[in-house]
């Protein structure tokens, strides 16, 4: 027995102590908590409401919230260069607005889909080139791209355009059964898939490791032969892809294209990023941090649909006290860290 204690004592404080360093780090601290914040909000919502624990409220999450998570993953990818991308909303409007439009005018949805990714990419394609090449701050140049984005939707239709294509409502509608009554629709196929590719491009390629040493130091980054041109225009082509995929995903949440949809939604996306742990000055952070950020706000959201007694800003005031909590714990863990 007196061998056997001190044993047990040297693993318990190991396990504390690396407990303790992960918390502490700038990569893997922010992310975590956020994974706990999450449980915790989950938790006490299901001892509150009754039915808060169905499997079906967590796919719920997932189907309602589809779209943003696409729009969280271009913003990831920006943000961990240590940019910023204030177009996203309107360009999500404008992917509605143009979908929305040309499905009217007769155009296959096989057809639409991939010009509305084209577009979109294209005008991120734009974006990045601002960015690097005509040394644009990325907000006045995301900015610009925002009010030509929104002004488009504008010149398409004032109105809202219905969207009545069969093929288009059947992957909108369509659910796909997971069994025991639960099931998911095709955005969130889409996204999970979505989230994949960015998962490993991010962590798997030669592409993802300049993306985050291009966050830490793009000075660095230049010194190490690393290509920094082509990586800084590519963050902004895979946020207007994703801005794309996100509006066609809007599209079918809602089957209809409206120009003032999305307003506020870059916000919401940035929320996100930074609650699941993506430092703003870049650097560090993950795709699946932004993912369960977006997941944070979908069920603070929930609670307040089971709540029936409070107003949707309440929402608005809840992410905002969470940014003040994120970004003032990413100062402290960063400061630390260095």
């Amino acid at each position: 027995m007196s061998v056997a204690i001190p044993a047990q004592e040297s693993v318990a404080s190991r396990v504390r102590r690396s407990i303790r360093n992960v918390l502490s780090s700038p990569k893997y601290g922010p992310v975590l908590i956020t994974a706990l914040l999450f449980l915790a909000i989950y938790l006490a919502g299901g001892v509150r409401y009754r039915g808060f624990f169905s499997g079906q409220v967590l796919l719920n999450l997932l189907i309602d919230n589809a779209y943003l998570i696409v729009l969280a993953v271009g913003m990831t990818f920006v943000i961990l260069t240590g940019g910023i991308d204030l177009s996203v909303g309107a360009v999500v409007a404008l992917a509605t607005m143009m979908t929305a439009s040309m499905l009217q005018s007769g155009w296959s949805a096989g057809v639409v889909i991939p010009i509305i990714i084209v577009a979109t990419s294209f005008l991120g394609l734009l974006v990045g080139v601002m960015v690097h090449y005509f040394d644009v701050q990325p907000f006045i140049a995301t900015l610009a791209a925002m009010f030509l984005a929104r002004g488009l939707c504008y010149i398409i239709s004032q109105s809202s355009i219905s969207i009545t294509d069969p093929t288009f409502i059947a992957l909108a509608v369509t659910r796909i059964p997971l069994g025991g009554g639960l099931s998911i629709t095709w955005s969130v196929v889409i996204a999970v898939i979505v989230v994949a590719v960015a998962v490993w491009v991010l962590q798997c390629t030669r592409f993802g490791r300049t993306v985050y040493a291009l966050g830490g130091s793009e000075h660095s980054a230049l010194l190490m032969g690393l290509a920094v041109a082509r990586t800084k225009v590519l963050v902004y082509v895979i946020a207007g892809l994703c801005s794309g995929i996100a509006g066609i995903l809007f599209s079918f949440y809602t089957l209809s294209g409206y120009p003032l949809t999305a307003i506020g939604t870059e916000l919401d996306a940035i929320a996100a990023v930074v609650i699941g742990g993506t430092l703003l000055t870049g650097g560090y952070g993950y795709v699946l941090g932004s993912v369960l950020g977006v997941l944070v706000l979908g069920i603070i959201q929930t609670i307040i649909t089971f709540e029936g007694t409070l107003s949707s800003w309440w929402t608005k005031i809840f992410i905002g006290a969470l940014l003040l909590v994120f970004i003032g714990l990413q100062r402290m863990l960063s400061t630390r860290w260095r």
